[in-house]
């Protein structure tokens, strides 16, 4: 069981790699990126709730603390959607999911602030490689094709740091109470949240929708199933080899695109797909020894 903790962060950062395909097919038929994160969310929340009421008495636990951590955690992945659709819109994808996947510097940098994790050439070399996969990856080293922004790069790091907000926020309730209530907790905020922001007669078009297949089949692989095995996860990695380890998301998403999406890749993209799985799967080896 070495490998359980990175293997679950693993197999969470797959599903939202599918589920960003799941969302392409959806904004394709005209839905609006908030109202798929809420639905997204939405669906998670339930999955989360029910994994709470198996258990009820025990899993449930009544502390502020846990409360307010949990929240920042909901808050944390409310921001990232949100700031993640911004920077699509104001750049361009390869702006905002490399702007996104900053989250490890802000992940290791609070660490080092907090006293968490010691700084090392070992770790800051894995975020170099990552990044710099990261952006072979989306194609944001062509500076003839990107077109950059003062929204679209604040969206990007909001998005960044958002993650690493999530990242944090459960970890300190983690140490509070379990993960089904924690994920109960930060989904219902995040539901709140996009509630708030999103068009409620599109919220209500979903319901009769021919779609609503896909919004509940984007909310299982995308927050219900994949969240359960991050949350968990989580507690058996380091905060900074989480946020690595979790950068397989855009690899998956690739691919997605690539065999079913109809999207194309070129010799670069590959080489970035394959520096990321290299650094990651080193990482993972380091952590566990």
């Amino acid at each position: 069981m070495r490998y359980a903790g990175v293997g679950l962060v693993m197999l969470a950062a797959i599903g939202w790699g599918i589920s960003g395909g799941i969302a392409d097919i959806l904004m394709e038929k005209g839905w609006d990126p908030v109202v798929i994160s809420f639905y997204r969310g939405a669906v998670g929340f339930l999955c989360f709730l029910g994994w709470l009421l198996t258990n009820g008495k025990q899993n449930w636990t009544f502390s502020r603390r846990l409360y307010l951590w949990a929240t920042l955690a909901g808050l944390g992945v409310a921001g990232n959607f949100t700031s993640y659709f911004l920077s699509i819109e104001a750049s361009s994808i390869a702006v905002a999911a490399t702007l996104m996947y900053t989250a490890p510097v802000f992940v290791l940098l609070i660490s080092f602030l907090l006293g968490i994790e010691r700084s090392s050439w070992l770790k800051w070399g894995c975020i170099l490689g990552v990044l710099l996969g990261i952006v072979l990856l989306t194609g944001a080293n062509n500076p003839t094709s990107v077109s950059v922004s003062f929204l679209g790069a604040a969206g990007g790091l909001g998005a960044g740091l958002s993650y690493a907000l999530f990242i944090f926020g459960f970890k300190k309730a983690a140490l509070l109470g379990k993960p089904q209530t924690i994920s109960t907790i930060a989904f219902f905020a995040f539901c709140v949240i996009l509630f708030l922001l999103s068009d409620r007669h599109e919220l209500a078009d979903v319901l009769s929708s021919s779609d609503i297949g896909w919004f509940i089949l984007l909310g299982l692989v995308g927050a219900g199933i994949s969240f359960i095995f991050y949350v968990i996860g989580i507690r058996k990695t380091a905060p900074s080899t989480a946020s690595m380890v979790a950068m397989i998301e855009p690899v998956t998403a690739s691919l997605f695109g690539l065999l079913l999406l109809g999207d194309s890749l070129g010799a670069v993209q590959f080489i970035g797909m394959g520096l990321i799985l290299f650094t990651i799967t080193f990482l993972s080896v380091k952590q566990s020894d």
